[in-house]
């Protein structure tokens, strides 16, 4: 069978067929298809049903395109992916709006539907759980909300809290005071803040207390009111101590807890109560479980590749791997 998909001019073929038609390749070989351009004409040739999927997958582009999108290896696989899922349209719609812009004045949109439904709930509700696996977007996707409510004057502070637990280093013989210690562990919230507000307006944030980044523990006794309270890496939170933290929040707060259980760095003995707080809380008014998955992975493709191994040996060799997975 053949079709063909039609172009406006060459630049916009050019974008879509990448450098040395290396989108091309990838599609060649993801649907067994030939793909040849005549012109600003491409031409697919295979079996009818790899030949629908490529037609698809090449008009996804186009509307990707359109919509200010570059044309990357991720992008590729991600439009091959939507167009097998059927849901194009409403994957092109959710890519369209800007939640927030970095320092540098790159947009920040969302790239999956999963993004487009967790922003939803970190704007309409006050405590939004968000599990999912690395690359997600998790972590990154709370703080361009919260950056975006203090600007607006929403919030008056943003909060940025993670558990200090070891991944499987012991790093208790590092020189220096407390801070020294435990700014390892918060060092990816650093980087997210710098991305959206630039070092120096960061350290000025941070030496006046509009924010603050500090280990879990440090929340206990707290009233955290009109803030924005992210709390990162919760699946090495017991549940004793999430329940510590959403006690915590008072009026005009919002809290977004984020975190991969499949990636426990706690002791056995304790366990990660992420999950059994997500199951607590789902269903209670004005609080949200938002479940990502590897489709809304936004990193190098081989993550999701990685992420769907492991998801498939811990399926075989342990059936509650969610709740026990620890890291070795």
């Amino acid at each position: 069978m053949v079709d063909y998909v039609e172009f406006d001019d060459m630049a916009q073929v050019m974008s879509v067929f990448g450098s040395f038609d290396e989108h091309v390749k990838t599609l060649e070989k993801a649907l067994e298809v030939s793909i040849q351009l005549r012109e600003a004409r491409v031409e697919i040739h295979g079996e009818p049903e790899a030949v629908k999927a490529a037609v698809d997958t090449v008009e996804t582009l186009k509307k990707l395109l359109a919509n200010g999108e570059v044309i990357n290896d991720w992008m590729v696989n991600h439009a091959l992916e939507l167009a097998q899922s059927g849901n194009v349209d409403d994957a092109v719609a959710a890519m369209t709006n800007v939640i927030a812009f970095t320092c540098r004045g790159k947009p920040v949109k969302c790239k999956t539907l999963g993004q487009k439904n967790y922003i939803k709930a970190l704007k309409e509700n006050t405590v939004t759980i968000c599990i999912g696996p690395a690359g997600t977007g998790k972590t990154y996707l709370a703080i361009a909300v919260a950056v975006t409510m203090l600007k607006k004057k929403e919030i008056s502070r943003i909060i940025m809290t993670r558990p200090a637990v070891e991944a499987g280093e012991k790093l208790g013989f590092l020189p220096g005071d407390l801070q020294s210690k435990v700014d390892p562990y918060l060092r990816p919230l650093y980087d997210a803040l710098y991305d959206f507000l630039g070092q120096e307006q960061f350290q000025r944030y941070l030496e006046n207390g509009t924010i603050e980044v500090a280990p879990l523990a440090y929340m206990r006794g707290r009233t955290l009111s009109d803030a924005f309270v992210v709390i990162d890496e919760a699946q090495n939170a017991t549940l004793e101590t999430l329940k510590m933290v959403l006690t915590r929040f008072g009026e005009g707060a919002k809290v977004a807890i984020t975190g991969d259980v499949t990636q426990v760095d706690l002791p056995k003995e304790q366990g990660s109560g992420l999950q059994k707080c997500a199951d607590l809380l789902k269903g209670i008014e004005d609080i949200e479980v938002v479940n990502l998955t590897n489709r809304d992975v936004v990193r190098h493709k081989l993550v999701k590749e990685i992420i769907k191994a492991f998801e498939k040996y811990e399926a075989k060799t342990k059936p509650d791997s969610n709740r026990n997975y620890r890291r070795k």
